[in-house]
């Protein structure tokens, strides 16, 4: 009788939340890992940037203390945070455990390309990079999100920011991405994200992990 190989366990699924800031991700994220747990996925929540690392305190420093950096030094921090974690994101994908990670590239594009930094400058760092297997969107109009507690508290907390960063993250849309209505009940956006979730776990468990991130 043949035996299964590490080589053919069936691997975790990659699912992003995105969107503008305040839309709910880290709350939305939060629920989702608990709740794929509670259905039996083994499941870990990622964020970005990860401000634990040498690299993401640098990037705490900008974003929460106000330290000012170049432009297109800060956007090359961010890539640097999202590269020194995908050896330790793909061993987790290929041992069957899924990750939820709330904001990735996208995010780092978009939000530099809004300060007036090229798109495709923007996006070369970051080719080759793990690609998505799907990516939900939270969309809600930017002046609803602007009524959400802790608006403004850092730096790209503004409205003139975040509406050229929603342009950009729908410029930046892919086949793989889920448009969801941010504006409904938390618990409405979480049933939404969680059937899309189960789909794709499905879907991808036996398909290799895609490397291929804007390199096409």
């Amino acid at each position: 009788m043949a035996t299964h190989s590490a080589e053919s366990r069936s691997r975790g699924a990659f699912i992003l939340l995105e969107g503008c800031d305040r839309t709910g991700k880290s709350t939305q994220a939060a629920k989702l890992v608990e709740r794929l747990q509670t259905l039996g996925h083994s499941t870990k929540l990622w964020k970005f940037p990860d401000r634990t690392t040498r690299i993401g305190q640098m990037i705490d420093g900008y974003l929460a203390k106000g330290e000012d950096l170049n432009d297109h030094a800060v956007h090359l921090l961010f890539s640097a945070n999202r590269w020194e974690a995908v050896e330790a994101m793909e061993k987790h994908l290929s041992a069957g455990t899924t990750l939820v990670v709330d904001r990735y590239a996208y995010s780092g594009v978009a939000f530099s390309a809004a300060k007036g930094l090229d798109l495709e400058w923007c996006k070369h760092p970051d080719r080759g990079l793990l690609r998505p297997d799907l990516t939900l969107f939270l969309d809600m109009p930017i002046e609803e999100s602007m009524k959400r507690g802790g608006f403004g508290e850092e730096r790209y907390e503004k409205l003139t920011i975040q509406t050229k960063v929603r342009e950009l993250f729908l410029q930046l849309r892919e086949p793989t991405w889920v448009m969801v209505d941010a504006t409904q009940s938390i618990e409405s956006i979480h049933k939404e994200l969680v059937h899309q979730s189960e789909k794709a776990i499905t879907r991808v468990r036996d398909q290799p992990l895609q490397h291929d991130l804007w390199l096409s």
